[in-house]
Parts: structure tokens; sequence; C-alpha cells
């Protein structure tokens, strides 16, 4: 048995008002069983004025998370506003924590916190909720050290993000301490089916076809059709708008591709011409210069949510989609509208959380019980519990 419930606060100034709801709410929605946990998102002002850490300390059950943007949850939405995502059961375990610094190293970090966890726990969690810092490392650089340590449990999660234009002020968050290089999880044990969602752009650039990318490393493009990358993209005038320009990539040499395609997200050009993305791009994968459209953007989300709606055993959800879809409903004066969609569309039985997301973790499929874990930008992802 699993239950699940949403909970929220706007007081973002007196602690002991955001304890108040917290709780009120909490008493109000759910009864806790043999085992609680919380995912907490906020904006980073909550931090600062010490709401976080009050609402953290009054909750019988650990917190872990991260900042973010903007929020919803079934009975509010906005920017300034805490939400907790509360699942207890009687038959799955829950172990949450932070691993030390990942800023200089990945691996070593997540495998200490993973050793501690499996001298308790020697079987696999049979799924991982992983809240990685924003902006050290390509994304499958976290994807890969978890898979090292639990192979074969799917993960979903994102980076922190925050409100400001540079994501300066981001924390992941575990309980009532915030961290500026440490990873959060929460691993899931026993009777626990988690189901996959990923909603991503469909709208292809009418400027460029498809690509093969003939020499790469990890996040880095070198050559675009024997090309470098920065002549490939200046053909399209794409080299000054890169970074809001989203890229569709087919796996096509790896093994466990399943025929999903994958948005990366554009960071930088280095000196020698070659393409820095937030993810991996794979050298002999295929790339497509999309586009991220507003309405594209609407319609995908609400296919998703109508999808959730036709599912059957459904004890909670979890919708992460990635902070530049908010910034193009922004730019089209729509700035609250995933959010809006989910409220009005999804079954107001159905207790749910969705907060913006710096990079989108979640599995393209599942196969004989083996996740395809990717790393996403553009998209929406969500877990069905």
């Amino acid at each position: 048995m699993l239950q699940c419930a949403s909970l929220y606060t706007l007081e973002v100034d007196d602690p002991q008002a955001a304890v108040n709801d917290i709780q009120d709410q909490l008493e109000s929605k759910l009864t806790l069983l043999a085992n609680s946990v919380g995912i907490v998102m906020c904006n980073p002002e909550f931090i600062v004025s010490g709401v976080l850490s009050e609402v953290a300390q009054s909750l019988p059950f650990e917190l872990a998370g991260i900042t973010t943007a903007s929020q919803a949850v079934n009975d509010e939405l906005g920017e300034m506003i805490l939400t907790i995502f509360v699942i207890t059961s009687d038959d799955v375990e829950f172990v949450a924590g932070a691993t030390e610094s990942v800023e200089e190293d990945v691996d070593a970090p997540v495998k200490s916190a993973y050793e501690a966890i499996s001298a308790q726990h020697r079987d696999a969690p049979e799924l991982a909720l992983i809240f990685p810092p924003f902006g050290l490392h390509a994304g499958d650089r976290y994807i890969q050290a978890w898979e090292n340590v639990i192979p074969g449990a799917p993960l979903f999660g994102t980076c922190s993000i925050d409100d400001t234009a540079a994501f300066s002020e981001c924390e992941t968050l575990f309980n009532g301490e915030n961290f500026k290089s440490s990873i959060t999880y929460i691993l899931c044990y026993g009777n626990i089916r988690p189901r996959f969602l990923v909603a991503t752009l469909t709208k292809i650039s009418p400027l460029t076809s498809k690509a093969e990318v003939t020499k790469a490393a990890e996040n880095c493009v070198n050559e675009i059709n024997h090309m470098s990358a920065y002549d490939y993209f200046d053909q399209f005038k794409y080299t000054e708008s890169c970074t809001f320009t989203p890229f569709m990539i087919e796996f096509l040499k790896r093994e466990d591709y399943d025929g999903v395609p994958v948005i990366r997200g554009h960071a930088t050009f280095l000196d020698d011409g070659s393409a820095v993305f937030y993810g991996d791009v794979d050298e002999g994968s295929m790339i497509t210069i999309m586009l991220c459209d507003p309405d594209d953007i609407e319609q995908t989300t609400r296919q998703k949510l109508a999808e959730i709606n036709q599912m059957s055993d459904i004890n909670g959800v979890l919708l992460l989609p990635c902070v530049v879809r908010r910034a193009a409903l922004i730019g089209a004066n729509k700035p609250l509208l995933e959010l809006e969609s989910a409220r009005d569309m999804l079954d107001p039985a159905i207790p749910y959380m969705m907060g913006y997301a710096g990079g989108e973790i979640c599995p393209t499929s599942v196969k004989d019980g083996v996740p395809t874990n990717r790393f996403h930008n553009y998209s929406l992802v969500i877990l069905v519990i």
C-alpha cells in the first residue's frame, strides 16, 4: 500500500505560519504509514528566511529536493511557494540523504553514499530519485555514477535551478540543509512500481535536416558532417542563438537505444569550433535542429496530462518540465501555462507536484525490467507511482 499527498505554503517570511500550513494540510490529507518521505521544492527565498529549516524540523520524515523557479500542487501554483510531495507506505522503505561534494568528481561521492546505504539494504532499490546540482557536470555524469552502483534501477529527477538568469542561487536540499555541490537523493525499496512518461518537442527547424555527428566525446561535439560544429551551425545562423535552440539526438550506435530520441541544450562553443552540450552526444549519432515553440509545448504537455488520466492505479504523480519551456512560455506571455494545464486537466483526486527542472532525468523506456535512463533538455518528464 502506498499513498501520497501534496502540501504547500506561501509563507516565505513567517516560519511558524509556514509550519502551521504544512502541519494542517498533512493532518487533513494523509495518515502516515510505517515509512514516509517528502520531495521538497521551493524558491531560494524560503532558505534565506529560515522557513525551509523550520518546516523540515517539524516533520516526522526526511525531505530531499531542489530549489526551482515555479511550481504547482493540487491546491496552489506560482513562483514564491514551497511545496512538499509526501509518499507514505507500509511496504516501501525510503532512504534519503546527500552526497559529499561532487564538484571535482561524481563517482566517488555517489559510491561512498551508496556503500553506506547498502550496508543496511542489500537489495537494489526499485526507484532512485536524484537531485544533482546544476552546472558542475554534464547531466550524463550523474546518471552514469548512479548506474555504476545500482545498475538496472530506474533514475528520475532533475538538477537544481532558481528564478535568476544564471541560476546563481540554486541549491539542492536535504532536510533543513542546502548545498551548492551535493546530490540529494531518495532511494525507494520494496513494493513500488514506477511508470514514466516523456513529453518532448516535435517541431523541426525548416532550415535543416538530419546530420551525422562525425567526431565527439561525451558532451563535446567536434564535427558534424565532417565540418566543425561551429561551421555547421553557422550555415543556418544558429551560432548566435544556440543557447535557446533545442537539438534532437538519435543515439543510433548505443546498444540500449530504444528508438526514442532525446533533446539536448547547447552550452557553449570552444575556440576550436567544438560545441559543448549539457548532456552527452555520441559520435555516430544523428542530430536535428528543433524549434522551441510555445504552441508545441502546450500541445505536448496536454497530451501527456491526458495520458495520465487514462492510467489506472495512480497514487501520485511528479512532473518536471524543463525551465527553457517556461522561458518560451514567458516569451509568449503564458508563464504559468504548463502549471495551469496540470491544475485544470489532471483528475483532482490524483495528488501531484510539478516543478521546473534544470535538466530532466528519466527513462525513455523499460524493457525486461531494465530502464534506458536518459538525461533530457527541453522536455517534460513524469513519474507515476
